[in-house]
This record gives C-alpha cells, structure tokens and sequence, in this order.
C-alpha cells in the first residue's frame, strides 16, 4: 500500500490537477476509515500522512492514567512513558498502530474513498476552471445527441447544448466540431453540468471579439447585442478614440470580420449600429436602413413615436415586426412607428379634441401634442410652472387650462358612475 506514495501522490496529483493537499486528505480519510472497519469504530484513531517515510501513519489516542479500566481508551503511565518518556498522568498519547494487517476489505473500502475523493477534487478542478469561463466561447465536438440535447465533448469534460439553444437552421451530428458560449456552470452530485448556448446574444459579442483585435484590445466596445438566432441580429458599437470607425473596424477589410461571423451563425444578418448617449439618434440608427422623420420621446414611460416617410414604413418595421422589435430590444426604449399619413390623420383628430377640450388654439394645441400632452389626464397632473416651461404661456393661462382638464375628467368620472 505504501510504496513510494509520495511519488503516487505526484503523479496523480500532475495528471488530475489535484492538489496534493487534497489527495493527502483523501487517503488518510480511506486509511482511517479503513482502521477503523477493522480494528472497531469505537476507538480513538487519527490517520496522518509522514512525508519523511511516504507513508500513511494511524494512531490510537489514550489517556494517561493511574489505574487501567478501559484498555480501548486508558493507557498506564509505565506504559505511556515506553511511548513518550515525558508523559504525565491525564495527558493523552497516540501510539502507532501496525496496519499492515489491513484486510482486503478494508483496502476495497481505501479504494472507495480515494476515488470518490479524487472524482470531488476533479469535478471542482472542472467548475472551477469552466466558472472562470462564464460568458466565454469553448469549441467541442459532439460526443451524443439525446432527447432534448447534445452532449458535447470539451476535452476534459462533457457539457449540454439543448436543442432550445441552438439556431433553428442548424442540425449536428456526432463528431461534429462546434463553438459554443458558456451560458450557466452548476455544480451537482454527479459533479458539475456546463450549458452552452449559440442563440444568446454573448454569443454574438463574443464572436466579434474573436475576429476584432480592436476588441480585445479595449480599443472598441460592443455595448450591447439583441438577436432573432439564424435570422438578424442588432449590435451597438462605440470608441472613445475618435480616429477609430468602430463599424469599420467591425466589418474589416471588404466585409471579412462579419462574413466570418455571418458563417458561424449560419447566414444571419447583422446590422451594426453606433451608439449614442443621445437616445433619439440611437433609436434612429437601430432602425436604420430606414430613414426616421420625426422623433416624439415620453421619457417618463422610455417610449418613442417614430414618423417615417409612407415609403419608409414598411423597411422601418421590418418583416413581422423584426426590425422595430430587435431596435426596441437594442435600445431598451418602446418603439411606436407611424408613418406621416397616418400620424396626420390621428394628429388632426387629437389637435382637435384638445382646441374644443381645453379651449386653446390650434398652435399651443399642437405644442401639447408634439410634447406628449395628448389627453386631459397628462395635463391635469402637471403644476401650472410645468406647462409654463413646455408652452411660454403666462401661469395664469397654464392654470386655467389645467383646471379645464382636471374639469374635463370629473365630467367622465360622474358620467361613468351615473350609467
């Protein structure tokens, strides 16, 4: 059991990447385990590994004392001094056992333990170094394909990529060689399981970074990434050195940098925009290629009516919605487009229900409307200084008005509570 451990320890510590601290610690649990199986749990034993002799040591711990009543736990102080010339009564000894009698069972029992030591240790060494990589692109080959996922082959370990998480076009078989983002690393009684994914939107990022030095070297950021997988994606791009295009750099030399990203994700279009602090010219960037017209913000509700030319409409919303949709998801801001026709008609209808509401003209009518104060409830709940900042009227109109709307609303309660 005993030959050369130290360099057994060595050895499997190097090929495992186990530190030799766990390893120790696992054998001298399976050694006294095994001690006890053999020699009776009742007793105090220690197991310690002695590097000087390569070797794991076990003890059985006494208490000195006058009078011997429990031989299993009592040792005579004539007989401690054999094992410790210095010993006094009441203090407590370890004297080495012969284990070389260890049993067979007894050794299967070491085994067990130092394996499922060693496979703890190893499933740390593997969460640990694919934790780290959260958010990271690993390549593997496809080891199985079972009901709901593929098992894929990282080297040192397998890991998940559900069917849920792969783009709708792609289909793998085994042995295949994929990339894949590190979506989640959990640990588990079977060790630890990795998920990967190829439709998040890190996964996208994370591919541009691989193929822009620029990114990797901090020089551009992509701030932000919205996708429909295999279909179209949005990235927003940004650099604070102003001798750097950041979309050129993102295209490379006659478009190389996002053909080669195009080809991993399977043909999916990507539109890559710049960013702006300014949330009006970003919106108008992530619609591109449509052309925006007008631009009325409710900053309150982070909202935005886009007006488009009537040629425009349809590129500015996309097919089924995607463009509008991927720009919302990409701004964080809820996108409304109108184009000047309709906007004309639905305009007209609310500049006239505020002139004969409130009583106010056609030109402060429409000041109300291009300001988002469309209704009596958006007006009655502002101060008359409010509407004084937003329409230069006097404070006396600003209140006046004001009552008008909140008039307006108790007219609609009563009527609601009268039918």
């Amino acid at each position: 059991m005993y030959f050369d451990l130290s360099y057994v320890i060595e050895q499997v510590g190097k090929e495992k990447g186990i530190p030799k601290e766990t390893l120790v610690e696992a054998l001298e649990e399976a050694i006294l385990s095994a001690s006890k199986k053999k020699f009776g749990n009742h007793l105090n034993l220690e197991a310690k590994y002695n590097i000087e002799l390569g070797e794991i040591e076990v003890f059985q711990f006494k208490t000195v004392v006058e009078e011997v009543n429990e031989s299993d736990s009592e040792i005579s102080l004539e007989n401690a001094k054999q094992h410790d010339p210095e010993c006094m009564i009441g203090d407590s000894i370890g004297i080495k056992m012969d284990t070389s009698s260890l049993g067979r069972i007894a050794a299967q029992t070491a085994k067990q333990v130092i394996l499922q030591k060693v496979r703890n240790a190893e499933s740390d060494v593997i969460y640990n170094e694919y934790k780290s990589k959260l958010g990271d692109i690993v390549t593997g080959v496809i080891q199985r394909i079972e009901k709901n996922h593929y098992v894929v082959n990282l080297g040192k370990t397998d890991a998940i990529l559900p069917f849920k998480e792969t783009i709708p076009s792609e289909n793998y078989r085994q042995r295949d060689r994929i990339k894949g983002y590190v979506l989640d690393v959990e640990k588990n009684q079977k060790g630890c399981t990795i998920l990967l994914s190829r439709t998040h939107p890190g996964f996208l990022m994370k591919l541009f970074e691989l193929e822009v030095p620029e990114i990797q070297e901090g020089i551009i950021k992509i701030l932000i990434a919205a996708r429909e997988p295999g279909e179209r994606a949005k990235i927003s791009v940004y650099s604070e050195d102003s001798d750097v295009d950041p979309i050129g750099a993102c295209v490379g030399v006659k478009g190389s940098r996002v053909q080669a990203v195009v080809q991993e994700l399977r043909g999916e279009k990507i539109d890559i925009i710049p960013w702006n602090k300014d949330p009006a010219k970003f919106v108008c960037s992530a619609l591109a290629p449509a052309r925006v017209s007008k631009v009325y913000l409710n900053e309150e509700e982070r909202a935005m009516e886009i007006i488009v030319n009537d040629d425009q409409l349809s590129l500015a919303i996309g097919r089924k919605g995607q463009n509008v949709r991927l720009a919302s998801k990409l701004t964080g801001w809820k996108i409304d487009i109108s184009s000047e026709s309709e906007l004309e008609k639905t305009s007209k209808k609310i500049i006239d229900d505020l002139m004969e509401g409130l009583e106010v003209s056609e030109i402060l009518a429409r000041v109300l409307h291009d300001e988002y104060l469309r209704d009596a409830q958006d007006i009655a709940k502002l101060s008359p200084e409010e509407l004084n900042k937003i329409t230069s009227i006097s404070i006396e109109d600003c209140t006046r008005i004001i009552e008008k709307a909140r008039d307006i609303i108790n007219k609609i309660k009563n009527e609601e509570i009268t039918v």
